[in-house]
């Protein structure tokens, strides 16, 4: 199977972080239909190099076809807005009453936001394999780690053992006409997933997974557990104090540095005792470096944005919000960015 090996996994990841913030940071459709048309170029262009993307571009039509349906419910049931569209008889339970155009666009927004997440995503475990994706699991979440990794390959598996086992049967004869003729086909899936866990489990316990234990004495294992207590502490404890004592900014940011600096102490002692071995060094190209140069600017220029000018990416269609999105054309060029790893796959 033919992966994209030559590219770093941070740089993938960098491009990742910068093609997640416009999801999750905005609802203004302008800047999500940009960066979706990125993202999609991108995976586009790795769907020709891993035969990863014919699967995953199954899931991703399905996380649209729910977003289109979730739309008439929107509709339906929100009735706010000044764009009248069409009027339902009032006496109609919950759905009576008028229909507007800012619901239609509110309910397109949020799905917007939902696929682009989620394609970028499908890009980046297209890009990165399983392997490169354990070894950046940091070492003190290593268990949970290898269950994230077996549960991201799953939709991809199961995906193609549906297409082998619907060829399978359609070259037996069997088509499928009604509910009834689903049972050929779900019955030999169930059989293979149950099989492919059997076998990963015994692949694991052969490997001594869960064995793996934390090499530290009782006064060092009681040390880190009072400092990732008292962190999460501190941390809640700043958290609670912006809402609470909004004039006291300085109690605030200091109870949330301490707590950010005993947790990340205490995730640092537990990494450097977990015993990681590692057969092959990943190594940087010039190709590398620009597209994490790439992600670190996209990413860092978005934070700045959100940051010191949060009402370019603002975007609300009711009333008394306009439900005409604005544009910049510097944030468009930041979103623009993202699809830069597409030329240089193509020129591979």
């Amino acid at each position: 199977m033919l992966r994209n090996e030559a590219t770093h996994p941070y740089a993938w990841l960098a491009w990742l972080v910068a093609a997640a913030l416009p999801a999750l940071s905005t609802r203004n459709p302008l800047y999500l239909i940009l960066t979706l048309l990125a993202v999609g170029t991108v995976y586009s262009a790795l769907g020709r190099r891993s035969p990863l993307a014919q699967n995953w571009t199954a899931f991703v039509r399905f996380s649209a076809f729910l977003w289109l349906l979730t739309i008439p419910f929107v509709l339906l049931l929100n009735h706010h807005g000044a764009i009248v569209l069409l009027r339902l008889p009032a006496s109609w339970p919950l759905i009576g009453g008028p229909i507007t155009l800012e619901a239609l666009l509110y309910g397109l927004t949020g799905g917007l936001a939902l696929v682009t997440l989620l394609l970028a995503f499908a890009a980046f475990n297209v890009a990165v394999d399983q392997a490169r994706l354990l070894r950046l699991t940091p070492g003190f979440v290593y268990q949970a780690g290898v269950v994230a990794g077996i549960a991201v390959a799953f939709v991809p598996q199961m995906v193609a053992s549906w297409a082998a086992i619907r060829e399978a049967q359609e070259v037996r004869g069997h088509r499928v006409v009604g509910v009834r003729d689903l049972l050929p086909l779900l019955l030999p899936l169930l059989i293979t997933a149950l099989e492919r866990a059997m076998q990963l489990a015994e692949s694991m316990e052969a490997r001594g997974f869960g064995g793996q234990m934390l090499i530290a004495t009782p006064a060092e294992r009681w040390r880190v557990q009072i400092a990732l207590l008292a962190g999460l502490g501190a941390f809640g404890t700043g958290m609670a104090s912006l809402g609470f004592w909004p004039d006291q900014p300085g109690l605030a940011g200091g109870l949330l540095a301490l707590g950010g600096v005993l947790l990340l102490w205490a995730f640092w002692d537990q990494s450097r005792r977990v015993r990681r071995s590692c057969y092959q060094r990943w190594t940087w190209t010039q190709a590398d470096r620009v597209m994490l140069a790439i992600g670190l600017v996209a990413a860092g220029g978005w934070a700045l944005v959100v940051l010191l000018r949060p009402d370019w990416l603002f975007y609300y269609p009711y009333p008394p919000y306009s439900p005409w999105p604005g544009f910049e054309l510097p944030v468009g060029c930041l979103v623009l960015l993202l699809a830069a790893p597409a030329l240089g796959l193509s020129l591979r």
